[in-house]
């Protein structure tokens, strides 16, 4: 069970209380705790991508690993929501950060609902929920890393550039989240109405 890949998705959850912690520090005595909550979102990202290759390349697929690392997964992106909500307190923050929590919720609802019935291969991961991911993640970062407003590079205002990049990722990510949802409720609805079973 202990394989490479769920060794490093357990890296993975245990980051996340280390993520909480700097997070909150004091920002007038650590000015650098957003860059390093950003860091330390960042490798758990790269935890998640590579724990899934591994898995694949080295032939450790588990069923263990096949429940755990959705898991490390929601939970991290959960938690880092709920840190740039509790920080951001505003309504363009909140919203987005509502539906696609709302959906990871549903989708896992609706995942669990049709293992039960042996159908779950209808709701598989999709190539739009890939994307929406890469993108959650993009905004995530962003919006955990407060980028210094006044930052300049070769004369471009490199901190309100990375501030719109933010936000255009966390808007396209919640497009794709409403998409996907869609998407999977619509494979999943001949089976909620009853039409096959």
């Amino acid at each position: 069970m202990w394989n490479i890949p769920n060794i490093l998705t357990s890296f993975r959850i245990l980051l996340i209380p280390v993520m909480v912690f700097f997070y909150y520090l004091p920002g007038e005595i650590y000015e650098w705790k957003y860059f390093a909550t950003f860091a330390i979102f960042w490798i758990a990202s790269i935890t998640d991508a590579l724990d899934g290759y591994l898995a694949r390349k080295l032939d450790q697929s588990t069923p263990f690993g096949a429940f755990f690392d959705p898991v490390a997964d929601k939970v991290m992106v959960a938690v880092a929501f709920i840190l740039v909500v509790d920080d951001y307190a505003n309504v363009w923050v909140t919203i987005p950060a509502v539906i696609i929590v709302g959906r990871e919720l549903a989708i896992s609802a609706l995942r669990e609902w049709m293992a039960e019935m042996g159908n779950r291969a209808d709701v598989a991961v999709s190539v739009v929920g890939k994307y929406k991911t890469a993108a959650q993640m993009l905004a995530l970062m962003g919006l955990l890393w407060h980028p210094n407003e006044y930052w300049v590079f070769d004369g471009w205002p490199l901190g309100p550039l990375l501030d719109v990049a933010t936000y255009v990722f966390l808007y396209s990510a919640t497009a794709l989240t409403i998409w996907s949802l869609v998407i999977y409720f619509k494979a999943a609805w001949p089976y909620i109405t009853g039409k096959k079973v």
